[in-house]
């Protein structure tokens, strides 16, 4: 054991570590999760099915090749109370954790054969700028490290301020994204196959309104993918 792992195992006897759903202690090579919630995790299994309720809710109204999301999203339960952790208790790291993870499931099914690149949906930069990180950002960079993919951080951009879509109707949320992104560097996208990456899917709008874009100058195929899925 060299002193890295000797200081490391130091603090977590001062400070120990919690998993986020159970609250029981983590051991050694647990990260935000015990194993046991990893593996209770409410898991969509959308990659698993091309009609999915993800693809369904896009039907019509943006050709994508697959959609997908990793958890079910239900009021009160473990993925609200993860996602209000990761996206306003300075948790990036939940993101990362929540990638890598996910993308295991889609390495095995096969799903990952269905993109080239990634790109998350942009947070408007003052917005990024005062949380600190793009949430969508950091689950694309899990998915991406374990899938050995690049990441497209800065290629998809938000033009300008929007408002949160919480409450907000389905006309209401498109509304609100209309003609909000753009694409900086057409050249990294054209030609290519591209996985769309956003925290939690609902509506679709924001997936719709980015995927429009990325189709517009030359994306060959695009598949879309969300940390959680709501029921409207």
């Amino acid at each position: 054991m060299n002193l890295a792992e000797l200081f490391n195992d130091f603090i977590t006897l001062i400070y120990p570590r919690y998993c986020l759903a159970c609250t029981n202690g983590l051991i050694k090579g647990e990260e935000i999760l015990c194993s046991r919630c990893i593996h209770e995790l409410p898991r969509t299994n959308f990659h698993l099915i091309q009609e999915n309720s993800v693809f369904r809710r896009l039907y019509g109204r943006l050709p994508i090749h697959s959609g997908t999301a990793f958890l079910h999203f239900h009021k009160k339960g473990i993925v609200q109370r993860l996602m209000h952790e990761f996206k306003y208790r300075n948790r990036p790291d939940i993101g990362r954790v929540l990638g890598s993870v996910y993308a295991w499931d889609l390495e095995k099914s096969g799903f990952s054969g269905y993109f080239e690149a990634i790109l998350p949906v942009p947070l408007h930069p003052d917005k990024q700028k005062k949380r600190g990180y793009n949430q969508s950002d950091e689950f694309a960079k899990g998915l991406g490290e374990r899938l050995q993919k690049p990441v497209l951080s800065n290629v998809l951009l938000r033009t300008k301020p929007t408002e949160t879509q919480t409450r907000k109707t389905k006309l209401k949320r498109w509304q609100n994204v209309e003609d909000v992104f753009t694409v900086k560097d057409a050249e990294q996208v054209s030609g290519k196959k591209l996985l769309l990456v956003d925290d939690v899917i609902t509506t679709g709008a924001t997936l719709e309104a980015c995927g429009k874009v990325l189709l517009e100058v030359g994306c060959s195929q695009l598949s879309v993918a969300g940390i959680a899925y709501a029921a409207e």
